[in-house]
């Protein structure tokens, strides 16, 4: 259901402050493709329509779209940007669930830090044990084509 009661001419909705897609994802920074995903998930409310079919945005849409957008790029999952927006929405809310999320997260990606930094370490230590030159022994292929990973796998040669 659009948030129109009556769907207005283009024109008559740029002149009210209204922006197409393109214009959305031009001031928002979010492609129009995932504007019309954040919307179809109930991200962000149903877009008004123009009397041509045109969906309209209003400026507290894009708002919404940049906090998204600031939401992704921290690394938030789609489910936790869902709760940071209800919290957002809510007024009464209390920061410490706020933080108690923004701390969770923070959390997991640390954890997910760890594990990255141990892959690396695996592969530069595969890779110190590779000669690089014209033979074809490489312990780095034989690492791969391990059938078991149990210790990370960089002990075989």
């Amino acid at each position: 259901m659009s948030r129109h009661a009556t769907a207005p001419e283009l024109a008559q909705a740029k002149a009210e402050g209204l922006h197409n897609i393109g214009e959305a994802a031009q001031l928002s920074g979010v492609s129009a493709k995932m504007i019309r995903h954040y919307e179809s998930i109930r991200l962000i409310p149903e877009a008004g329509r123009s009397v041509a079919g045109y969906r309209l945005y209003s400026d507290a849409d894009l708002h919404r779209l940049r906090f998204i957008k600031r939401s992704r790029s921290l690394g938030f999952s789609i489910k936790q940007i869902e709760t940071l927006l209800g919290l957002w929405d809510n007024r009464s809310r209390e920061s410490a669930e706020v933080k108690r999320l923004a701390l969770d997260h923070a959390s997991e990606l640390a954890e997910k830090i760890r594990e990255m930094q141990t892959m690396q370490r695996t592969l530069e230590d595969l890779a110190r044990r590779c000669h690089g030159d014209d033979r074809p022994d490489c312990p780095i292929l034989q690492d791969l084509a391990a059938e078991c990973c149990e210790g990370g796998g960089a002990g075989r040669a």
